[in-house]
């Protein structure tokens, strides 16, 4: 892929969880960003497994490409306990997934995606840092109402007026499914990320990483698995149909 000259001399933070949407989102920050720098966030999930694989997959995108190696800079976790203690939901507590009466799933962490923006912004502002990049899809997603576009839209205009400030909120994964996101991560990185991504990142909201499926480890019957795995299923139908 091509990207414009002038990204290359511009740096990027990337709100990288350890799941499959942010590892894409960093190779993508990777081949476009000068420098980029990664950011998590230790909110009491359930699911807090994710934190551990942070380290292996920058490690392993660095080893995928010197130019990527080159430009991976710090990364920093922030601790937002708060989050967890406000927050009664099957991510913060040992609860039997379900749906809520106003039809979202009880995995929804109110206010979630809202917080981590606008603590990168505060970050990017003290790193010098204009681009902040985010996995958050409105195409295949639990219906969560912090991912959609119109939300970024409206809190990237709030964070420039709030914080006098030019930043740009980066979603390369807004109108991808999930085959497709992918299908991006075979264009960035060829096989090796797909396979990298695919042993490494985490997405289980049960935080199970004892079962290996072709598609990755996981429970296999939370919403995001389920996700994760019709992803790869169609992205592998779609390779073998175009072989």
């Amino acid at each position: 892929m091509s990207y414009p000259v002038r990204d290359q001399n511009e740096a990027a933070l990337v709100l990288f969880s350890g799941g499959q949407d942010s590892a894409t989102c960093l190779a993508w920050a990777l081949a476009r960003f000068g420098r980029v720098e990664t950011l998590g966030f230790d909110y009491g999930q359930r699911h807090a497994i994710e934190l551990t694989c942070r380290s292996t997959l920058r490690d392993g995108l660095a080893a995928l490409s010197p130019a990527w190696r080159e430009r991976m800079g710090p990364d920093h976790t922030l601790p937002l306990e708060a989050l967890g203690a406000v927050s009664d939901t099957a991510l913060t507590r040992n609860a039997e997934i379900t749906l809520l009466e106003n039809g979202l799933p009880n995995t929804f962490v109110p206010g979630r995606n809202l917080l981590f923006l606008t603590f990168a912004a505060a970050l990017a502002a003290r790193r010098d840092i204009r681009h902040i990049v985010t996995g958050v899809c409105e195409t295949d997603y639990s219906g969560y109402p912090d991912c959609r576009d119109d939300t970024i839209k409206a809190l990237q205009v709030a964070l420039n007026l709030g914080m006098q400030s030019r930043y740009v909120l980066h979603t390369p994964l807004m109108w991808l499914s999930k085959a497709e996101t992918w299908h991006l991560a075979e264009d960035l990185g060829g096989a090796a990320l797909v396979e990298l991504i695919n042993h490494d990142s985490h997405s289980c909201y049960m935080g199970d990483r004892g079962t290996l499926h072709s598609w990755g480890y996981g429970c296999g019957t939370c919403p995001a698995c389920q996700l994760r795995s019709t992803g790869w299923e169609t992205y592998l139908a779609e390779k073998a149909e175009h072989a």
